[in-house]
């Protein structure tokens, strides 16, 4: 198996160290935008918070 169809296979992970909420929020720079290296990133929250009338 080629090292690129092996790599696409792999759960993607995030490096021990990194502040996800900071890394994950920070905006492309124009020049990331230019040359593709950029992810959009999408975050979904369940908001359980139910009130009784």
């Amino acid at each position: 198996m080629s090292e690129k169809k092996k790599s696409q296979n792999e759960e993607p992970t995030i490096a021990t160290g990194i502040d996800d909420d900071e890394e994950l929020s920070a905006e492309a720079t124009p020049e990331e935008i230019k040359r593709g290296e950029y992810t959009k990133v999408i975050t979904l929250s369940y908001d359980d918070e139910r009130t009784e009338e």
